[in-house]
Parts: structure tokens; sequence; C-alpha cells
């Protein structure tokens, strides 16, 4: 495993890092806690140190499961949560220090912790970024010894601009992958001079740059890949990055040519959001123990050639960036 620093935490972090939005098992059934605990077991003694959940990941069992974990081990993991998406409905109107800190203090409880490493606002709504009252909070949690570091998970590159600009938020995470390649071509650059770490999640695309994925993948009817490809439930750019299904998988057959003999591009797509100097970590999820050791593949391979991320690129500008290059 190799580690960078991410950004003014000064925490060094694994580069492959983990995401537990499913380690419970898939979307949409009974929470498994054996399967979840096993996750993040082989994720640790493959040297992963930063560990993401959330309050809503399985109402506070996928927090609950990382804490018991962590507690089995002597060497520092990292671990942080993200606060506001049980506001319902969603909107600005929800977003009040108080909650904000209730939610704070049922994470604590679920992690039986005295202080989280890192809270992040968990996509808030555009409104509640000017608002800052809400970023003043978390100075105060701070101050009571409740957090040690503020960061924002955001949908939008112009979200995450304006997040940095509060000197508190130390972290940003965004989604990053070969099918959502704008936040390198202006927000990695601004958050680079803040030293704001970047936080890479949804790095497969849904499990799209796999390359395992057919017309005839049935991914059943509670998968948000079923139900979320218009952004019925959630916003539609977490479910395949926001690319249209048959899109997405005529640009995956690109992709197949610049890697011949490979029948699992998941490696080479880590690979290629590492060639990017200020990502500090990515948050692959797994809902499998063996998924963990498919993600930390790239770290063995060699560097992707100039051809290669050359195609890489190409292939975005003329099948994917009309589609999705404005919209996130």
């Amino acid at each position: 495993m190799q580690y960078r620093k991410l950004g003014k935490t000064g925490f060094e972090i694994s580069e492959i890092s983990l995401g537990t939005w499913q380690v419970g098992g898939k979307w949409g059934s009974a929470f498994d806690d054996k399967n979840a605990e096993a996750i993040i077991e082989k994720a640790i003694e493959g040297g992963v140190n930063f560990i993401d959940t959330a309050d809503v990941y399985s109402d506070g069992l996928s927090e609950a499961a990382v804490a018991r974990v962590v507690k089995r081990h002597q060497g520092r993991i990292y671990v942080a949560s993200k606060c506001g998406r049980k506001i319902s409905p969603h909107t600005n109107a929800g977003y009040t220090p108080q909650v904000l800190r209730s939610f704070v203090e049922i994470s604590l409880r679920n992690m039986k912790l005295d202080t989280l490493d890192l809270i992040q606002l968990h996509c808030p709504p555009w409104e509640a970024l000017y608002r800052p009252e809400i970023f003043e909070l978390f100075d105060k949690l701070k101050s009571e010894g409740k957090i040690r570091n503020l960061g924002v998970s955001v949908e939008k590159v112009e979200e995450g601009l304006k997040a940095i600009t509060y000197p508190n938020v130390t972290t940003i995470q965004i989604i990053f992958n070969m099918f959502r390649q704008r936040p390198s071509d202006l927000f990695f650059a601004e958050a680079k001079k803040a030293d704001v770490g970047i936080i890479v999640r949804v790095p497969l695309a849904s499990g799209l740059l796999t390359g395992t994925y057919s017309k005839q993948t049935n991914f059943g009817p509670q998968d948000h890949r079923t139900f979320n490809r218009q952004g019925a439930a959630f916003d539609k750019g977490e479910t395949f990055a926001g690319i249209d299904y048959e899109t997405g998988l005529a640009a995956v057959e690109e992709l197949k040519k610049l890697f011949p003999g490979v029948s699992n591009l998941a490696p080479y797509a880590l690979k290629w959001i590492l060639s990017f100097p200020e990502v500090s970590c990515i948050i692959p999820g797994a809902s499998r123990p063996e998924q963990v050791d498919s993600n930390s593949e790239s770290l063995s391979l060699p560097a992707l050639t100039a051809e290669q991320i050359a195609g890489i690129r190409r292939i975005y500008e003329e099948r994917i960036k009309p589609k999705v290059h404005w919209l996130w």
C-alpha cells in the first residue's frame, strides 16, 4: 500500500481506502454484520487506514460495523463519517446547526467514539453552502473535542469550489472517474492551492468501468442501478456517474481496446485516477471481501502509458463529455 497526505488534516492515508455504502450487502438487502466486518478486516489487513462511512448507510449499522473492526486493531486507522442526508425532505431549510450537531453526536454514539477524525457534510443543498453559521458549528464541535476535521461531500464541481472558500474545510469528496473527468480540469488545481484533500468516490461508475456488464446484466429491482438511472431516488450522477447505461457500455468497449487481454478494467480505472497527484485517496466500495483484493490490484500495476492516457481522454471527449461534462 502507498500513502498520501489528506490535505491540511495532515493524515497520511492509504491511496486505496474503503467506502462502506454497501459493505453490509447489496442495496436494499438486510444488513449482514458478518459480511461487513469481513470486508473491513480484509481492507485493513491490506494496508487500508482510512474508512469512509455515513449515518445513513443502513441507518447507522455501517458506522457501528466500522467501529467494531477498527477497535480490534492497534494501528492508526482514520474514520470519516458524513451527516445531513437524514434531513427529509433534503432541503436547505432543514439544515440547522442544532440538527447537524445532533447527527454528529449520534454518529459518535454509533461508533462509541469521543472524537471523529473527519465529519463531512453529505452532499448538502447548494444554498446551505452560503450559510456561514453551518460551517461555524463545526469550529465549535472541534473546540469541544467532538471532531478533528470538517469536509464536504459534493455532487458538482461548483459546490466543491464554494466549499473550499471556508477555511475550516479540509477535504472534499467528489465523483471522479474515466466517465467524470471535469474535476481535473479546474477543481483539482484550486483544491491543491487551498491544501484541501481530495477523496474520490464512485471511481468505477457503479461498476460500469469494470467492463464486466452487458445489456443482459440484471441488477434487480432494489438495486439503485435499476431504479435510479434517471435520478428518481437521489442525484442521477451517483448511478453510473450520470451516464446513460447503454452509452456507458459502448464507451467501455472502446476502453477495452486500450487494455487488450484484460478481463477486469477496475484496477486500470483506479490506476488512472491515482495518476493525478492531487488525489489523496480513492474510496471504492465492496459488497464482498474478494472485491477488496480486486481494488488493490491497481497498486501493483505499472503506470499507464501516454497512449493509454490519451486514449481514455479521447473516448471521454467523443462519447461521454457531451452527456455529462457540464451537468456535474
